[in-house]
């Protein structure tokens, strides 16, 4: 169980990660997206995560915080139900367990190749990748924040769906749904966007006697 939900946690905040570094998508329903994304270069938030199976029974929940400087660059640190943080120094991601003092490290490209988060990491004025890859819709409106839906074209993606909430022109939540039918969901607080956040919390060096994973 254990394992199932830290490839979830992994999996989740790379792609929230991702989406907000990614490029703004361009089409005219998706404008508060596409003018959030244009407009931050750095991000701090709090974030509260649930993952749920198919019946829709909550499997567990987390709870932390991140930070986000673009290009790239990403922190991201569970105080629940473990201490658990992740590093994207923009070249590689390290993934740090405290409880078991081991930390993993792989290349950024690997890390990601393997969901749609790789599709959201390109260059700012690129549009056109995301939406080969990805069909592309606003939900119905109702109230309280309008949801967008990405669904990736290719079957093989490993997610089935990706929901993002927004109001006023800020991310509230994200919904991962995976080829297993496991549902992720991140409701974000306490945004700042464009804080000042120094470049050096986005290195990070293993801690003494802890043992490193290279894959």
């Amino acid at each position: 169980m254990r394992k199932v939900v830290v490839l979830a946690v992994r999996r989740a905040a790379v792609m929230l990660c991702l989406v907000v570094l990614s490029p703004a998508i361009g089409a005219t329903a998706l404008d508060d997206l596409r003018e959030w994304l244009v407009g931050t270069r750095s991000v701090r938030a709090d974030f509260d995560q649930t993952v749920s199976g198919m019946s829709g029974r909550s499997v567990k929940h987390a709870a932390g915080s991140m930070a986000i400087l673009r290009p790239g660059k990403f922190r991201w640190r569970y105080r629940e139900p473990y201490e658990q943080l992740i590093v994207g120094d923009g070249t590689r991601v390290w993934i740090y367990d405290r409880d078991l003092n081991q930390v993993s490290v792989r290349r950024q490209s690997q890390a990601l190749a393997s969901s749609p988060a790789a599709l959201l990491a390109g260059p700012l004025a690129d549009t056109a990748q995301l939406q080969r890859d990805f069909d592309i819709r606003e939900d119905a409106a109702g109230a309280g924040p309008r949801w967008l839906t990405l669904v990736p074209r290719n079957a093989d993606s490993g997610f089935t769906r990706v929901r993002l909430a927004l109001a006023d022109k800020v991310l509230h939540a994200m919904e991962l749904t995976d080829s297993f039918g496991q549902v992720t969901l991140l409701r974000f607080s306490h945004w700042e966007q464009n804080a000042a956040i120094d470049a050096r919390e986005f290195r990070f060096t293993p801690p003494a006697g802890a043992d490193v994973l290279e894959n």
